[in-house]
C-alpha cells in the first residue's frame, strides 16, 4: 500500500484547481486520510501493511472512517494501486461501505464537474466494482451517476460517461433486474438519450441503448409503468426507430404482449398517472438543477437576462442542445413549485423562464416537442390527482405574452386546439376532457379571472379565434355584468378560501391574484413595456417612487384561519384584530405568547396562528421597520432557561414562512433593543429552526430582502452582521455585492469610517483575494466601492497582488486603476515586481510601464535588484519549461521574454528623461548575463536594450589593464571619464560575479545600494 512518492505538488490531486483557489475542504480531508494510510503502510510488505491497517481500524469509528476514506482517495488518484486499494477496502470496512458510498454521492452531486479526468475514470471503475460486489446502496449511486449524463450534450466526456454507465447496466443485468426503481430510472434516462445520438458516428452507441431499453420494456414493463405518462412522451419521440416502432405498435394495439396485466385500458391508465418528480429531475445534472432553482427563488423579475445568457452559453448553445429544452420545461412544470410567498413576490416567475426557452428554440421539431412538454399534464388532467402548479405555467405564458409576444400566445393556443384530435384519435374524448378540466380548474383557482380576454383577443387572427370558440365555447363568453359578477365572485372566493388551506403549493387567491391578472409583465428583452403606465408597473415601482397620498389599506382577512384555532386563542386573535393602538397590540400579543407557552398548546395550530399573525401585521412590514417586539423580547428573556424557547422559535419559524421579512426585522431588533443586548446568537437558533435550516442561507436571504426593502437598515445592520457571524460573512462575495450594489457615496464613507474605527471588519487575509477576484464581474461603482472598503483595512497589498494575473486591461479598468494608485504608495517587493512583470505586453496596456517608471524614479536601487534577480532566475530556466509554463495556465505567467519586453518599453519611456535607472550596475550585469546565453532572435529583437550594457564590462580573470569601469557608488557618471580600479577591487568584483552566476538563489542581505558587491547578494 505504498503510494508513489510525490515531488513538489502532489501528483494525485482529486479536483481541478488553480493556485489561487481556496483549498477544497473535502479534498483536504481526503488528503489527510491518504497521509494516515501512507504513514501506516510506508516501508511495509503487503501482508504487514494489511495487518497495520486492520489493527488501526479496530481502534474506533474515527480510525475506521479515516482508513476507508484514505483507501478511497488513493483508489481515485493512483490508478495502478486501485485493485489493491479496493481489495483492502472490502476487507477492512465494517459498515457495508457506507462511509465510502456517502462520499461518492457527495462527489457526484457537488464535485463531479471539477474532478480530474483520471479521478473521473477511477470513480466510474469503482462504481462498476461496487455493482459487481452487490454492495447495498450501489443502485442509488448508479442512479446518481446517471444523473450526471447531460441531455443535449454529445461532447466526448459526456458520451464516454453514457457508454460506460450503459456497459455497467448491460453487464450486470441480473443485478439491475432486482431493483424496480433502477429499471425505471435507467429506461427513462436512456430513452431520453437515444434522441441525442442520431448522428452516423453515434449509431453504434444508439443501437446499444435501443437494445437495452427494448429488452427491459418487454421483460419488465410493469416496473417501467411507474414512470407514468412521460414514458409515453419519450416513446413517442423515438417511435420512428424500427425496433421502437414495433414496441410502439404493441403498446397501442396489443398491450398484453408487453404484460398480461397491461390490458386495453392500460394505456389510458398510464397516461392518467402523473410522472414522479424523481424522473423529471433525473434528466437535469445537479449543476443545471442548482442554476434553475437559483433563478426561480433568488433572481428578481427584470434582472434575469445575465443569468439566462450564462445558462444559454453553458447548456443551450449547440444544435444538439435543442432537445434539452423539453427536459427543462418538464422540470419547471413538475418539480419547481414555488411557495405562495415567492409567487406573490417579484422573484422571476416560472412562466418567464419557459417563455424564454420557447423563444430561443431554433428547430421546428424541438419547438413542437417543447410545446408538448408544456401542455403534457393538461391532456389527461384530473383535479383529484394532478396539481394546479403543473398546468399554471402554460396559461400564464399565454396570458403574459399576449401584449409583448402575441405570436407566442397564438402558436400555443393553436397547439392546444390541434393537440386534442391529433394526440391519439381513439382517446380524443379523454384529451378534450383533460384540457377542459385544466381550464376549469385554472378559473376555479383564480389563476386567471376570465379566459375570454385571452381566447377572443383582437391580436389573434380570425381563424384561430374561430377555432377557439368552436373548441371552447364555455370560456369564450364575455364576463358577467359588474353587479352580478361581484356577487358570484364573492361566493367563488369564499369557496376557494376554504379549499386553499388543503393545498400545499397552490397559487395565492383573492388579493394576491393581482400578481397574475394586473401585472403587464414582459420578457427581459422587451423595452417597450418599461415606460408603460399600467397598474402592474405602478405596483412594481412603488418603493422607488413614494406615493404622497395615503395608501388605502384593505382590512386583514383572517376568516379562513381563525376558525381552526381553539376558543381561547381565537378570542385573543380577534381582540388583536379589533385593537387599533400599539399598546393594545402589545398586551394582547403578550397574552398570545403566554398561551403558546402553555403545555396543552397544540403544535398543529402553529401554522394557522402564524397565518393569522402574518395577515394581521402585514402593514407593519411596509415602509419603516417595526419589529414584532413582544414575541422577540420573550425569546431573549427565555434563552437562558430554555423553557418554551423551542416553542417560540417554532412559532417564529412558521411566521417566517408566511412573512419572510421577519428575518431581517429580528436582526434589527437584536441590534437595536437594549433588552436584546449581546443576544445576536439568538438569530442562529432562529435560522436553524426555519425550513431552510442553515445559518448561511437564511442570513443571505434575509439580507437580500433587507437590501430590497430598506438600504439604510442594510447599512445599519452591516457592522453587527460581520462582527457576529464572521464565518458566514467574511468569505461571502454574495453579501458584499448586496451591500455595494445599493449604497451611495455617503453610506460608503460611513462604512469606511466603521472599518477604520474598528467597528467593522469586512475582509480577512485568507479570503480577500477570492472575493476581489469575484468582484471583477460587478458594475463599475460596485467595484470601486469594494476597493475603497478594502483599502480602509490594514491588509498588506502583497496579500492580494496575485489578482494582477487575472486582470485584463480592457475588461478590468476599475481594479487596475485602484491597484495602480495603491502600488504607487508602496515600496516594491520581489513579489510585487514579479506580478507586475507577469502582465502580458500590449501596446495599449500602460499599467506595467507606468508603475515601473514611478518605482524607477523613487526606488531605483530596490527595483534594480529585484529585476536583476528575476532576469537571472528566468534566464537559468530551460526555454522549453518557460514555454510550457506560459501555455499551461490561463493566468499570466512570468517568462524571460516578457521581462525583456517590459524592460524595453521602460527604456523607450525613459529615453528622453534624465533618469539613470538603466545605468545601475545590477541592471547592466543582468542584461549581460542574459545576452550571453539567449538565442540570436532575442539578441536581434532586444538589441537596443542589450546595447546599454555593451560599455559596461565585468572584470574577468584576464589582465585588467585595458578595462575601465565607472565607480560603483556613482553609476550616473558613466558618460564621464572612467576611473581606474585597483586589482583588489576587480578581483573581489569578479569572484562575486562568478558566485552570483553559479548561485542565483543565494539569500538576500538586508542592505541597500547599487554597487556590484552589494548586488551579488542576490
Amino acid at each position: 500500500m505504498e503510494p508513489s512518492p510525490a515531488k513538489g505538488k502532489p501528483q494525485g490531486r482529486l479536483l481541478v484547481s488553480t493556485t489561487l483557489d481556496a483549498k477544497d475542504e473535502l479534498e483536504e480531508r481526503l488528503e489527510r486520510c491518504v497521509g494516515i494510510v501512507t504513514s501506516l503502510t510506508n516501508g511495509l510488505s503487503e501482508r504487514e501493511a494489511n495487518d497495520a491497517i486492520t489493527a488501526n481500524v479496530c481502534k474506533g469509528p474515527q480510525q475506521h472512517e479515516e482508513v476507508c476514506l484514505g483507501l478511497f482517495a488513493l483508489l481515485l488518484t493512483e490508478p495502478p494501486q486501485a485493485q489493491r486499494c479496493y481489495r483492502d477496502l472490502t476487507l477492512v470496512n465494517r459498515d457495508g461501505m457506507n462511509v465510502v458510498l456517502i462520499k461518492i454521492n457527495q462527489i457526484l452531486m457537488e464535485k463531479f464537474l471539477k474532478l480530474q479526468d483520471v479521478c473521473r475514470t477511477q470513480l466510474v471503475w469503482l462504481v462498476r466494482e461496487l455493482v459487481k460486489s452487490g454492495v447495498i446502496g450501489a443502485d442509488g449511486i448508479l442512479m446518481t451517476l446517471m444523473k450526471q449524463i447531460a441531455g443535449g450534450d454529445i461532447t466526448n466526456k459526456n458520451l464516454w460517461l453514457a457508454e460506460n454507465v450503459l456497459d455497467i447496466l448491460v453487464e450486470q443485468r441480473e443485478w439491475v433486474l432486482k431493483s424496480g426503481m433502477l429499471i425505471a430510472m435507467s429506461v427513462y434516462t436512456y430513452l431520453r438519450l437515444i434522441v441525442d445520438h442520431g448522428t452516423p458516428a453515434l449509431l453504434v452507441l444508439r443501437q446499444k441503448e435501443v437494445d437495452f431499453c427494448i429488452g427491459l420494456l418487454r421483460e419488465k414493463f410493469m416496473e417501467c409503468f411507474i414512470i407514468g405518462r412521460d414514458l409515453v412522451r419519450l416513446l413517442q419521440i423515438v417511435a420512428r426507430i424500427p425496433e421502437m416502432e414495433l414496441l410502439w405498435k404493441d403498446l397501442l394495439h396489443n398491450p398484453q404482449a408487453l404484460s398480461p396485466q397491461f390490458t386495453g385500458k392500460g394505456l389510458l391508465q398510464l397516461l392518467t398517472a402523473r410522472t414522479s418528480r424523481k424522473f423529471l429531475a433525473c434528466r437535469l445534472t445537479p449543476d443545471m438543477e442548482t442554476k434553475l432553482l437559483f433563478m426561480t427563488s433568488r433572481v428578481r423579475f427584470g434582472q434575469q437576462k445575465r443569468y439566462q445568457d450564462w445558462f444559454q452559453r453553458q447548456y443551450l448553445s449547440t444544435a444538439e442542445s435543442q432537445s434539452l429544452r423539453c427536459d427543462l420545461i418538464r422540470y419547471i412544470c413538475g418539480v419547481v413549485h414555488p411557495s405562495n410567498e415567492v409567487l406573490s413576490s417579484d422573484i422571476l416567475p416560472r412562466w418567464a423562464i419557459i417563455g424564454w426557452l420557447l423563444t430561443t428554440c431554433t428547430s421546428n421539431v424541438a419547438a413542437s416537442n417543447a410545446k408538448l412538454a408544456l401542455f403534457y399534464d393538461w391532456l389527461f388532467f384530473s383535479p383529484e390527482k394532478d396539481s394546479i402548479m403543473n398546468i399554471e405555467p402554460a396559461i400564464l405564458v399565454m396570458h403574459h405574452s399576449m401584449k409583448p409576444h402575441p405570436a407566442i400566445t397564438a402558436t400555443l393556443l393553436d397547439f392546444m386546439c390541434r393537440i386534442i384530435p391529433h394526440f391519439f384519435p381513439p382517446l380524443e374524448g379523454q384529451v378534450r376532457q383533460g384540457v377542459f378540466n385544466s381550464l376549469t380548474f385554472i378559473m376555479e383557482k383564480r389563476v386567471l379571472a376570465h379566459l375570454a380576454p385571452l381566447f377572443d383577443n383582437p391580436k389573434l387572427d380570425r381563424e384561430l379565434r374561430s377555432m377557439l370558440r368552436e373548441r371552447f365555447p364555455e370560456f369564450c363568453s364575455s364576463p358577467s355584468p359588474p353587479t352580478e359578477g361581484r356577487d358570484e365572485g364573492t361566493n367563488e372566493m369564499k369557496m376557494e378560501e376554504s379549499v386553499s388551506l388543503e393545498m400545499d403549493n397552490h397559487v395565492l387567491l383573492d388579493k394576491e391574484d393581482g400578481c397574475y391578472d394586473n401585472t403587464e409583465a414582459a420578457f427581459s428583452d422587451d423595452e417597450e413595456e418599461i415606460n408603460n403606465k399600467g397598474e402592474g408597473n405602478k405596483k412594481r415601482e412603488f418603493r422607488f417612487h413614494p406615493i404622497k397620498e395615503a395608501i388605502i389599506e384593505e382590512p386583514a382577512d383572517i376568516t379562513p384561519y381563525v376558525d381552526q384555532l381553539d376558543d381561547m386563542m381565537k378570542e385573543k386573535v380577534l381582540q388583536l384584530q379589533k385593537g387599533s393602538d400599539t399598546e393594545t397590540h402589545c398586551e394582547v400579543m403578550q397574552e398570545i405568547v403566554d398561551l403558546i407557552l402553555e403545555e396543552d398548546f397544540e403544535s398543529e395550530q402553529m401554522s394557522t396562528l402564524a397565518s393569522c399573525l402574518a395577515e394581521l401585521f402585514k402593514g407593519h412590514f411596509r415602509g419603516d421597520v417595526l419589529p414584532d417586539e413582544i414575541t422577540e423580547e420573550n425569546l431573549c428573556q427565555m434563552q437562558e432557561d430554555n423553557s418554551g424557547f423551542s416553542v417560540l422559535l417554532e412559532m417564529l419559524a412558521e411566521l417566517y414562512q408566511k412573512q419572510p421579512k421577519i428575518g431581517y426585522h429580528l436582526l434589527y431588533y437584536l441590534k437595536a433593543s437594549k433588552a436584546a443586548m449581546g443576544k445576536m446568537s439568538l438569530y442562529e437558533s432562529f435560522a436553524q429552526a426555519t425550513a431552510l435550516g442553515d445559518l448561511h442561507t437564511c442570513l443571505m436571504m434575509d439580507m437580500k430582502a433587507c437590501q430590497e426593502d430598506d438600504i439604510r437598515l442594510l447599512c445599519y445592520l452591516t457592522p453587527s452582521i460581520y462582527t457576529e457571524f464572521p464565518d458566514e460573512t467574511l468569505r461571502s462575495a454574495e453579501l458584499l455585492n448586496m451591500i455595494v450594489a445599493v449604497i451611495d457615496s455617503t453610506q460608503l464613507q460611513e462604512l469606511m469610517c466603521h472599518v477604520m474605527i474598528g467597528n467593522l471588519v469586512m475582509f480577512r487575509k485568507d479570503s480577500v483575494l477570492n472575493i476581489l477576484i469575484q468582484s471583477l464581474d460587478w458594475e463599475t461603482f460596485e467595484q470601486y466601492s469594494t476597493w475603497q472598503l478594502f483599502l480602509a483595512h490594514s491588509i498588506p497589498l502583497e496579500t492580494i497582488i496575485p489578482i494582477l494575473q487575472h486582470l485584463k486591461y480592457k475588461e478590468h479598468p476599475e481594479a487596475l486603476s485602484c491597484l495602480l494608485l495603491q502600488l504607487r504608495r508602496e515600496k516594491p517587493s520581489g513579489e510585487m515586481v514579479k506580478m507586475v512583470l507577469s502582465r502580458p505586453c500590449h501596446p495599449e496596456d500602460q499599467f506595467t510601464t507606468s508603475i515601473l517608471r514611478h518605482w524607477a524614479a523613487k526606488h531605483d536601487d530596490v527595483l534594480g535588484e529585484h529585476i536583476k534577480a528575476l532576469l537571472i532566475k528566468n534566464n537559468n530556466l530551460p526555454r522549453k519549461r518557460q514555454s510550457l509554463r506560459s501555455s499551461s495556465s490561463k493566468l499570466a505567467q512570468l517568462t524571460l521574454e516578457q521581462i525583456l519586453e517590459h524592460m524595453d518599453n521602460l527604456r523607450l519611456n525613459l529615453s528622453n528623461t534624465k533618469n539613470s535607472f538603466f545605468t545601475q550596475t545590477p541592471i547592466l550585469q543582468a542584461l549581460q548575463h542574459v545576452q550571453a546565453s539567449c538565442d540570436e532572435a532575442h539578441k536581434m529583437r532586444f538589441s537596443d536594450l542589450f546595447s546599454l550594457a555593451e560599455e559596461y564590462e565585468e572584470p574577468s580573470s584576464k589582465p585588467p589593464k585595458s578595462r575601465r569601469k565607472a565607480p560603483a557608488s556613482s553609476p550616473r557618471s558613466r558618460k564621464g571619464a572612467a576611473t581606474p580600479v585597483s586589482n583588489e577591487e576587480e578581483s573581489a568584483s569578479s569572484s562575486a560575479s562568478e558566485e552570483e552566476d553559479s548561485k542565483p538563489k543565494a539569500p538576500k542581505r538586508k542592505r541597500k545600494g547599487s554597487s556590484a558587491v552589494a548586488s551579488d547578494s542576490d
